[in-house]
């Protein structure tokens, strides 16, 4: 080993403790971006295998009853591949358990189960036998909910007639990777089921003898999807065609995109600043260290050592430190993604989910921690290596502190020590700068994560206690009459009805189009209203839509301009209305109007298709109980199990990265107060054994230390603030989809509790420094290196 290389191994063992906390540092910002680059790519490469293996449809068709013999016509339309006609309806399943009706999703499937498109694959138990039309397929996550198996009976009505069936097995299906019931954003594997049944029990249950009301649609290679969905629109218009839709607006696809794409966005922006900031942190350490080793470095020159044999002694150090945060992040991102896959497995319905490794995360996250680790000292080496050995090895020039005596009057009201840690601020104010730098970076993570997890608890308090006061939601088969909420408000435990109205349409501006509904409201709503985004309620008047931010943000509206509503229900007629007003709504994507004047454009006067409600909770069980058993009741959801659905979906997945975020956020903040701390106690480790032989105590000596440290950190604390604003709103946009929106909410507490953190590593690096100083050994600490 040459007598570098021994030196290499004594400074890495010297500063062991230094060199393993910047180390940890680098590796969490390379383990993010490990973990959120392999979970994009499992994600991404997991659905794609999945559709393709199980052929999910290129589109959907619904119709109101379209004869078989139409399914020909459909295969001969230029780009159409594969076409697969089906029976779908709404069905509802009565548990005993449940207090209410659960809604489910009944499909008509093949009885050898392999359709062209949109295949199922068998979980547990067979399919369905010929002449048993009592035998169904339930959807496995359901089933799991409900510890439902193969041999179990379950009730069901279905166009109003309430069957029983036999469970023979359970399936999953890539069309349902996300399910959530009809009318809802949320996903709840108890509250929504699907039922997949053979041909003669839906044709039976929903009059499609010979006929279905769902075309699935394959594209055929090189095919353009808006000209095939144009074709398949004017060929199924006289069967009642309420539009073909491809990929984009299936509902589970669609969220499942978003929730790739939100991660997708989230590692792209996420990651590299973490790294940036372990990269700024290792910059400053490294340059200071090559600094204060200016001497040695003229000693080696002297003693004939090139230039370039010492960079590549210091290039050496660098690497080692730089290599182990690498190999250390990637170790920590392969276990951190192999642990959110399983979180992701729980989230979406994929069979199977296995965490592939990216390896250009591997590269970017190792290039990284070697580019800043070489930067930091090479700007220092080139300046020094251009020095003579002789001078090399002097100390550097003492800094021109005649200007200091504007000062002296101020001084005199401090004592000794005090006036020692503010002349370390007027004497070195660049070090001091980047030190204070280093950790307003530290302090800006902690804000921004804080501001997020109080953003997420923002968004579930205004959609379920502002937005939404109801306790229950009944949604109708079918618009009926607002007679039908006289006789909900007339049933005993029914406290207020407040009818609603949802229709399908697709809104367009130009070339910008959203699918989605209508939501029609009462002009002055009190259990389901729309806010301003000051929070304050919307009244519902006129013929105009009030369109939410996100809404208006992709169709590109603002207020007063006209859009085109296609209604896709009844008559399907297309509409020119105004927007007259932009809402605040963290849930979704949704269109306000006013019942009456929904109604009135459409011509179908005093018609709702759902109420909210407001229930006395002595008689809740006898209201719901009712509830069952009434014809026209699609389904009903309570307000407390759908809040408990997107509090838990709000915590995984994507949502639930932002605790592993603040982990590593919380961990850098003190990995960089530590390193500051220690690289103060390396520089000036003589100055202190100076003190402590002319008479200082121990703890006069630590303060001069300390104190440094304390003002570093308060210099940083307001900085940080500001900075750690600007770093929640990125973090924000990151994490919002279309599922929900998160809020940039800035409570005091916010600020005082990451202050508190970066205090709290200030104070824990302070003790660990102080204890050094404490048993430093004066004597060895006074000699001159050589």
């Amino acid at each position: 080993m040459s007598p570098l290389d021994r030196k290499l191994a004594r400074d890495l063992w010297h500063m062991k403790g230094q060199g393993l906390a910047i180390a940890v540092v680098m590796g969490l910002g390379v383990m993010m971006q490990v973990m959120m680059s392999g979970l994009v790519s499992s994600l991404d490469e997991t659905r794609r295998g999945y559709y393709e293996r199980y052929r999910l449809a290129d589109a959907i068709a619904p119709v109101e009853r379209a004869p078989d013999n139409v399914l020909h016509r459909l295969a001969a339309l230029p780009g159409v591949g594969s076409v697969e006609g089906r029976t779908s309806g709404a069905a509802l399943i009565d548990l005993p358990d449940r207090a209410v009706p659960l809604q489910a999703q009944a499909l008509s499937l093949p009885y050898d189960g392999t359709p062209r498109l949109n295949a199922i694959r068998l979980e547990a138990g067979r399919l369905f036998e010929r002449g048993h039309t009592d035998e169904a397929v339930l959807l496995d996550s359901f089933a799991i909910a409900h510890g439902l198996r193969p041999g179990d009976r379950l009730p069901a009505t279905m166009n109003g007639a309430r069957r029983v069936f036999r469970i023979v097995g359970l399936a999953r299906a890539p069309e349902f990777l996300y399910s959530a019931a009809p009318g809802e954003m949320v996903p709840d594997d108890s509250r929504f089921g699907v039922l997949w049944l053979s041909p003669e029990t839906m044709a039976a249950a929903y009059d499609m003898e010979g006929a279905f009301n769902q075309a699935l649609i394959g594209f055929a290679r090189g095919a353009r999807e808006e000209a095939v969905l144009d074709a398949v629109d004017r060929a199924l218009a006289p069967y009642g065609s309420t539009g073909a839709y491809g990929r984009e607006d299936m509902f589970s696809n669609r969220f499942v995109s978003e929730e790739i794409d939100g991660l997708r966005d989230t590692a792209r922006a996420i990651p590299p600043i973490f790294m940036a900031v372990a990269a700024f942190l290792l910059n400053i350490v490294i340059a200071r260290m090559v600094q204060a080793e200016r001497e040695e470095i003229g000693l080696l020159k002297a003693f004939g050592y090139r230039s370039a044999e010492i960079g590549a002694h210091y290039l050496k150090l660098v690497l080692a430190i730089a290599l182990l945060g690498a190999l250390l992040g990637c170790l920590a991102g392969i276990a951190a993604g192999r642990a959110m896959v399983q979180l992701y497995l729980q989230f979406f319905k994929f069979p199977f989910l296995v965490f592939r490794l990216e390896p250009a995360a591997f590269a970017t996250g190792i290039a990284v921690s070697v580019l800043a680790a070489t930067a930091g000292g090479a700007i220092v080496l080139r300046r020094i290596f251009a020095l003579a050995p002789a001078e090399a090895m002097r100390p550097p020039t003492p800094p021109d502190y005649s200007g200091s005596g504007r000062w002296r009057g101020l001084m005199r009201l401090f004592d000794q020590p005090t006036r020692m840690v503010l002349r370390r601020f007027t004497r070195t104010p660049f070090r001091m700068a980047g030190a204070v730098v280093g950790i307003t970076c530290g302090m800006a993570l902690s804000v921004g994560m804080i501001t997020i997890h109080a953003g997420f608890a923002q968004a579930i308090a205004l959609s379920f206690d502002v937005m939404d006061r109801s306790e229950a939601t009944v949604s109708f088969t079918h618009a009926v009459s607002d007679k039908t909420l006289f006789e909900l408000a007339r049933h005993p435990g029914i406290t207020r009805v407040e009818g609603r109205r949802d229709v399908p349409v697709i809104l367009r501006n130009g070339l910008q189009s959203h699918r989605g509904s209508i939501t029609a409201l009462p002009e002055g709503p009190e259990l389901f209203r729309a806010l301003t985004p000051d929070l304050h309620p919307i009244a519902m008047r006129g013929e105009g839509l009030v369109l939410s931010r996100a809404l208006a943000s992709k169709l590109k509206l603002e207020v007063g301009e006209r859009m085109t509503v296609d209604v896709r229900e009844g008559a399907q007629p297309v509409l020119s209305l105004p927007v007259l007003a932009i809402s605040e709504t963290l849930l979704g994507a949704p269109a306000y109007m006013s019942l009456a004047g929904l109604n009135r454009v459409l011509g179908e006067p005093g018609r709702v298709s759902g109420a909210a409600l407001l229930i006395d909770e002595a008689e809740a069980a006898e209201v719901y109980a009712w509830l069952k058993g009434l014809p026209t009741v699609a389904g009903v959801t309570l307000k407390q199990e759908a809040r408990d659905s997107f509090e838990r979906i709000m915590n995984e997945g994507a949502g639930w990265s932002r605790f592993v975020m603040s982990a590593v956020a919380f961990v850098i903040t003190f990995g960089i107060v530590y390193n500051a701390a220690r690289i103060a106690l390396a520089e000036r480790s003589r100055d202190l054994a100076s003190l402590r032989v002319i008479g200082f105590s121990r703890g006069e000596a630590a303060y001069v230390l300390l104190g440094e440290l304390g003002l570093v950190t308060l210099l940083a604390l307001p900085l940080g603030a500001g900075l750690g604003a600007a770093f929640a709103y990125l973090l924000a946009t990151a994490y919002s989809s279309d599922l929900y929106t998160i809020p940039v909410v800035f409570h005091p507490a916010t600020f005082g509790a990451a202050a508190l953190v970066v205090i709290g590593g200030a104070v824990v690096s302070g003790l660990l420094v102080k204890r050094d100083v404490d048993r430093a050994d004066l004597v060895t600490a006074l000699k001159t290196v050589d």
